[in-house]
């Protein structure tokens, strides 16, 4: 049997156990999402792994494989240096976001909205594979924007990205806003831009009404995002981690899963009628 790592209540708290059996593990994680009526989940770059779409930090990381693509995630960078955006350009052509489907993880947990018991997904993901499962799209609140639409810096023109994409294998290099001839961006938040105050928002008060907060595939390291793990639990949510490693915010949850997510969500999931 497959063995995950947890935390489990003892009598004075939260202590550290040690290796766990999969299925004891789950079985009491799932007895809290049973019992679950409001339930939020926040969502990072570990969940879409297993749907092929490379992590940014990783050894096969977008951004370990490919230093330029970090350079052009960088928002000064990208307005500045027109080489660079057809160079990213080029990269969304083959990026694995746009023929990615979601994977087991992702319809394990839209199992959980369609029983009723998940109020929103905060994500950090940009690619909809949430959507793409099966998710009311009101219910996904994306911290980070979405690369399947295409925004004008200049004046905020949003289209779907795969119009922008038909253009570049037509032959522009580095496509301009059709109605401002500004410079077109994928509609994600960059290094050095703002986060769209009503979204974060909108994950902060979803995490203080939540009653149990389920966090995965998340390093749980890039904030503001990370903070809706600390927000829930100060509010009196339980908390469960499901990862593929340690977290920097271990020391809050009631319970952490280690191990594959497309095998411990429909597991967790599925137990939790």
């Amino acid at each position: 049997m497959n063995t995950v790592t947890g935390w489990i209540p003892g009598s004075t708290g939260v202590r550290r156990c040690g290796t766990l059996r999969a299925m004891n593990g789950i079985d009491q994680a799932a007895t809290w999402v049973s019992a679950a009526q409001n339930i939020v989940v926040l969502s990072g770059a570990g969940l879409s792994t297993d749907s092929g779409i490379p992590d940014f930090r990783g050894p096969n990381g977008l951004w370990t494989q490919n230093p330029a693509a970090e350079r052009a995630s960088t928002l000064q960078h990208y307005l500045a240096d027109p080489a660079l955006r057809e160079l990213a350009w080029q990269s969304r052509l083959t990026a694995p976001a746009f023929t990615a489907r979601p994977n087991a993880g992702h319809h394990a947990l839209v199992q959980l909205e369609r029983r009723g018991r998940l109020a929103a997904i905060v994500t950090q993901n940009i690619d909809g594979l949430h959507q793409a499962a099966g998710h009311d799209p009101a219910k996904v609140i994306e911290v980070h924007g979405t690369v399947l639409w295409s925004r004008c810096w200049g004046c905020s023109d949003r289209r779907p990205m795969a119009q922008m994409l038909d253009r570049v294998r037509a032959g522009e290099a580095d496509p301009a806003c059709e109605r401002c001839g500004g410079i077109i961006k994928s509609d994600t938040i960059l290094f050095g831009q703002s986060l769209v105050p009503d979204v974060i928002e909108a994950a902060m008060v979803a995490a203080e009404r939540c009653d149990l907060l389920i966090a995965v595939g998340s390093t749980l390291s890039v904030f503001p995002a990370a903070n809706v793990v600390p927000r829930a639990k100060s509010a009196g949510a339980r908390v469960i981690i499901v990862n593929g490693e340690t977290t920097r915010m271990d020391r809050f949850a009631d319970s952490v899963l280690l191990g594959s997510l497309s095998e411990l969500l429909p597991a967790l999931c599925d137990a939790a009628t």
